[in-house]
């Protein structure tokens, strides 16, 4: 395991408590006998590309995306399944969706289908923007998958961020309800900067941003781990491993307050 990657570990060594499981989640779907719709798994890679994010990072972050998508530990997984395929989308966001990130939906049961998909990707300029909405994200991500054209037996959102949520609607609302439409949102804390805000940011994630049942955050620290971080959470979330956690009492963590990045706005608390 390269240094800086812990899953479900905090910077001091904790393990992150598992994202809410909430009650009255729809029931997955499960397949008796494959048609061309149905699939293991229905994934969008919800991209981070915030202002707070130099050029350099998001390349690097993209390259991220791009060599675990290609990557034969990702195909075996995706061949592995049950059904043998998986149905995948992917964008990249800030304070609003960038639209033109987007690479619309796309079966992939082989090495070639996976090498194509992340050459769209590659072929979309890369650019930042300001703010940081991770319930823009979220709400984007679930029309995704509530309008496509798939049966998946898992519903999966697969969210990246370097900071909290600032900007749009509270992030707490979006995921609960991305969580009882059945969807699991997983999250990926780019920790390689101090968010400026005083908080962890995999606390953060693990508190505010993800859930369903199994969700998990994997934290980054270090820009040379994105590949095999971003490799390893795409495979669990296909193969629907789940990661070996440390359970410790939740009274042992203060309560994580999930509107610290809102506060950090001018005229907040004017409001």
């Amino acid at each position: 395991m390269l240094a800086g990657i812990a899953l479900l570990l905090g910077l001091s060594g904790e393990a992150l408590r598992p994202g809410p499981d909430l009650t009255g989640a729809t029931p997955v779907w499960t397949a008796a006998e494959p048609t061309g719709r149905e699939v293991d798994v229905e994934l969008v890679l919800a991209v981070d590309m915030s202002g707070s994010m130099d050029l350099e990072e998001a390349r690097i972050q993209r390259a991220g995306y791009l060599d675990a998508l290609r990557h034969r530990e990702f195909i075996d997984a995706v061949r592995g399944g049950l059904i043998g395929r998986i149905a995948i989308s992917y964008f990249e966001w800030a304070g609003s969706v960038n639209e033109s990130s987007r690479v619309d939906w796309r079966v992939i049961e082989s090495a070639a289908d996976a090498a194509a998909f992340a050459d769209d990707i590659a072929a979309k300029p890369i650019t930042t923007r300001r703010g940081t909405s991770i319930s823009n994200a979220l709400t984007y991500a679930s029309g995704l998958i509530d309008t496509n054209a798939f049966l998946g037996q898992r519903r999966v959102i697969d969210v990246s961020g370097d900071g909290p949520n600032n900007l749009g609607p509270p992030v707490v609302p979006a995921r609960d309800t991305a969580v009882r439409s059945g969807v699991v949102v997983n999250g990926l804390a780019i920790i390689i900067r101090p968010t400026g805000v005083g908080v962890r940011l995999d606390r953060y994630y693990g508190d505010c941003v993800i859930g369903g049942p199994g969700s998990f955050v994997l934290p980054i620290h270090n820009p040379d781990d994105f590949g095999v971080a971003i490799r390893q959470k795409l495979v669990m979330e296909v193969s629907g491993r789940q990661p070996s956690v440390r359970i410790i009492p939740a009274a042992s963590l203060a309560a994580m307050d999930c509107l610290i990045g809102e506060k950090m706005r001018p005229g907040f608390f004017g409001k």
